[in-house]
């Protein structure tokens, strides 16, 4: 029986814009994480975490869930891989074990934002470095008159950055858009600057930016600072045509009309 997506936790079956925007942000992670050891909370399905592995020297993941977990141990069975059960604000791990914390999509999961913020801290090594990211209310809710269920407490974009610095002395706000199939990673300040156009042969508009997503990269000490970067969704958009076709030639409907034709196509071949 195939499994249903709860849109709680993103899934490797899954091919959508969420797919995009999830791969992306771990793809920015690469020159961070190199030959580290990483903490990945909360890592849910499990994927995110065996990304990262393929460039850390070592990688925790970490998360609520205990059948994420359970399954996450089977599917990823790597010698720099340990999955545990745990939460944001009661992280197992020892004082200032890890070098880089990644933790995407989760704060707005739960309202205890200080004491996430207190463990992060405690488990960084001096100098380490935290990338975490979260839906801008805004964008994500207010504008679009919409209510994640799974979401308990979402933050502005001033809130977001206010929480980070007060915790961090150095922080970097990025933006994260969708446009068309690929998704765009940049300095918020230099987002502010950028333009979107569409338009046909007819008139070309500017659309309104809508940086949906808030990314931080924070640290107490200077790291190197995050340009622009694309996604190129094709991939992903390609993978979600193949299913939906692959659902098609395994439809009762398709399946009925091809059994159907069958002996007309024989008499065709006859004809010829």
């Amino acid at each position: 029986m195939k499994k249903k997506w709860t849109g709680e936790r993103l899934e490797t079956y899954v091919y959508t814009r969420d797919t995009i925007d999830h791969l992306h942000r771990y793809a920015i992670i690469s020159k961070y994480v190199e030959g580290k050891t990483v903490l990945d909370i909360a890592s849910g399905e499990g994927y995110g975490t065996n990304l990262i592995s393929q460039k850390a020297a070592f990688v925790y993941g970490v998360d609520i869930d205990a059948a994420s977990i359970a399954a996450a141990k089977q599917k990823y069975q790597r010698e720099n891989i340990e999955f545990l059960e745990g939460s944001t604000d009661a992280i197992p791990l020892e004082d200032h074990t890890v070098d880089v914390l990644i933790s995407y999509e989760t704060i707005e999961h739960h309202d205890r934002h200080e004491e996430m913020m207190q463990e992060a801290k405690r488990v960084l090594k001096p100098g380490g470095i935290m990338v975490i990211s979260t839906p801008d209310k805004y964008f994500y809710s207010d504008k679009r008159n919409f209510k994640n269920k799974f979401h308990i407490k979402e933050l502005y974009k001033n809130e977001f950055l206010d929480l980070i610095s007060k915790y961090f002395s150095k922080t970097q706000l990025l933006n994260q858009m969708f446009v068309n199939g690929n998704s765009i990673i940049n300095d918020d300040a230099a987002s502010l600057k950028s333009e979107v156009v569409t338009g046909d042969f007819s008139a070309i508009t500017e659309e309104e930016k809508e940086g949906t997503y808030l990314i931080i990269i924070a640290s107490d000490q200077d790291f190197v600072q995050q340009g622009l970067s694309i996604f190129n969704g094709s991939n992903v958009t390609k993978m979600e045509e193949n299913k939906l076709a692959a659902h098609f030639l395994n439809s009762s409907t398709y399946k009925t009309g091809k059994l159907v034709l069958a002996p007309f196509m024989f008499l065709k071949k006859l004809v010829k």
